[in-house]
Parts: structure tokens; sequence; C-alpha cells
């Protein structure tokens, strides 16, 4: 199995959609990055240029933000959970 398929099959089997959400997000953003530069410009050459580098670039980085910012959550509910979880100490 490829490691792509293998990345999709054991993440999506654990409820993870964030690269699902990644890519939902990169053509919602490669729309609107083709659109506003050609309203822009009024060129599709140089529209669709603009819509290819710019969104690929932020695609990435919204990934890697999805991933830091599950990770922050996870370590935050952790967090939470231990200090439930402390007894209390008499005085």
């Amino acid at each position: 199995m490829s490691a792509l398929k293998q990345y999709i099959h054991n993440h999506g089997a654990k409820g993870d959609q964030s690269l699902l959400k990644t890519i939902t997000f990169a053509i919602t953003h490669f729309t609107v990055a083709f659109t506003v530069a050609f309203w822009l410009t009024g060129d599709i050459l140089i529209g669709s240029l603009i819509a290819m580098v710019e969104p690929a670039i932020n695609t990435v980085a919204y990934f890697f933000h999805e991933k830091i910012w599950a990770r922050h959550q996870q370590n935050a509910s952790a967090a939470a959970t231990s200090l439930r979880q402390e007894p209390a100490q008499s005085c």
C-alpha cells in the first residue's frame, strides 16, 4: 500500500479529518485566488499562475497549522484531565 493511501486509511479510521479538510480548503482557496487575481489583472494566464503558486504554498502551511493546533488542543485536554484527577490535599 502506498504511503499516501496508508496515511489516509489510518487517519480516516481514527476520525482525523485533517487531510480531507486540507483538500477542501485547497479547492476553495484556489477558486478564490483565481477569481481575485483574474478580477485584478483581467488576464486568465496571470490569474491562473497566481492561483497555482500562492494557494499551493498556503495549503501546505495550513495542513501543518492544523496538525500543530490539534496537538495543542490534545495537550490542553490532557492537562485539564490531569488537574481534575489530582487528589485534594488537606491542610
